[in-house]
């Protein structure tokens, strides 16, 4: 492997793994916590049907956002409360292993396994106490045949021989494997109710707007993010955020006409800051910053064309590492939401043949011819870009990225097209 390989391998190793942290799972921690210090039980049994003989009762529970990147998203869990024992347990599918044999190269490849885990619900909830996380609870009104069908199918998917599953961020969450769960249970009657209704969301907007808190994770998803994460989803996909699943089984009604949720407890209350709201996108700010910049650029290349390279060089190694990172997820892994990626055009790989003119400017030479193509091809890419953008029925949501860039790209292309002596003053337009 030649050395820019391995610099893009490791680079996109570096953004991947920390775009793992925000799934949608559990934090990373041993699966049993001693809970010797808790006082007393956090949950009940529902009312009704508590006798020592009756089937067990079916309850979700649903833990909102906390404060560490990882936790942006939620979690949520399904617990089996049995009568005859009087003990809870939670079915948590948000588990994974670092240690296990190449973990880091598949998750790199997009192959990550989960699995799901047995354990007392006192036990899980620990964590979520400790972090002043809010956990709130859904008893779901079954009847005892599929309740003792449910509670027997978690028992036997949690078997270390069963418990492994293939993760996706979007389509094969903690979320979405409890949402099928209980789907299954009431014959598909959940996918019935909610496949036909939309809030009009996609998985970008809800990426987005969970990851707002922390800027640098909201830029992750948004730049990285490709045109597959902009279709609008039915609240069936939406529900691979715990919250909205929540939200979505509050509505739903059984095949008599019964509400799904029978019951709803706050078991921890969010001693945290609230679960954030989708806040619109003011892409004028970002085409007014575009225009600044671009103008400045035009303007500074005139008469300080060195300082003018001294501030565009890392800009370039930036677009170019980010374009090199989102042409490796497109054609060197299995993570589909970041594929055929339009921020290629306008964060091009390209911008890396401009390192070398680049510096040649900064020490008071001449770009050199190439150098001056490279940048039109940079900038033309932008103007493609934004075409493209226009054109598609469904756009990429990244037409912010666009009036950004394009003014950017085209007043460097603008403030380099001219020729250089070593003095640095100009000579008139550069010829082919």
């Amino acid at each position: 492997m030649n050395p820019i390989a391995r610099f893009v391998r490791r680079l996109a190793c570096a953004a991947l793994l920390l775009a793992a942290s925000t799934a949608v799972s559990g934090p990373l921690r041993p699966p049993l916590l001693d809970s010797s210090h808790l006082a007393g039980p956090s949950i009940v049994p529902p009312a009704g049907r508590t006798n020592a003989g009756d089937a067990p009762r079916i309850g979700i529970i649903t833990m909102l956002p906390g404060e560490i990147f990882w936790e942006r998203f939620g979690h949520d869990a399904l617990v089996v409360f049995d009568p005859a024992s009087g003990q809870a347990t939670s079915y948590n599918f948000g588990f994974f292993d670092p240690g296990e044999e190449d973990f880091i190269g598949r998750f790199v490849r997009g192959d990550m396994r989960y699995r799901l885990v047995a354990l007392p619900f006192e036990e899980d909830l620990a964590h979520y106490r400790k972090a002043g996380r809010g956990v709130g609870l859904q008893w779901l009104d079954l009847d005892e045949a599929s309740a003792r069908e449910l509670a027997a199918a978690l028992a036997e998917n949690a078997r270390p021989e069963n418990a492994q599953y293939r993760y996706d961020y979007f389509l094969d969450n903690c979320s979405t494997r409890v949402r099928d769960a209980i789907d299954r249970t009431i014959d598909g009657g959940l996918r019935r109710q909610i496949e036909g209704r939309s809030h009009g969301s996609t998985y970008r907007s809800e990426a987005l707007r969970l990851a707002s808190p922390a800027p640098w994770m909201w830029l992750g998803f948004d730049v990285g993010l490709g045109p597959a994460a902009d279709e609008p989803q039915p609240l069936w996909a939406e529900a691979f955020v715990p919250m909205r699943l929540s939200a979505a089984l509050r509505e739903t009604r059984l095949a008599d006409g019964r509400p799904l949720v029978t019951e709803e407890r706050t078991l921890l209350p969010h001693m945290l800051q609230p679960e954030p709201q989708e806040a619109p996108l003011r892409w004028w700010r970002w085409a007014a910053c575009g225009l600044v910049l671009g103008l400045a650029a035009a303007t500074l290349g005139r008469r300080h064309r060195r300082w003018l390279a001294a501030l565009a060089l890392p800009f370039w190694w930036l677009c170019g590492a980010l374009g090199a990172l989102m042409l490796f997820i497109w054609f060197g892994t299995e993570h589909r939401f970041g594929w055929a990626n339009q921020n290629l055009l306008v964060m091009s790989p390209l911008c890396w043949w401009l390192l070398l003119g680049g510096w040649r400017e900064l020490r008071g030479r001449d770009g050199g011819r190439w150098f001056r193509r490279a940048l039109a091809l940079v900038a033309i890419g932008t103007v493609l870009g934004l075409f493209f953008h226009w054109l598609q029925a469904v756009p990429q949501q990244n037409g912010h990225w666009i009036v950004l860039l394009l003014p950017l790209h085209a007043g460097l292309w603008w403030a380099f097209s001219r020729r250089t002596v070593e003095t640095g003053t100009a000579e008139g337009p550069a010829s082919s």
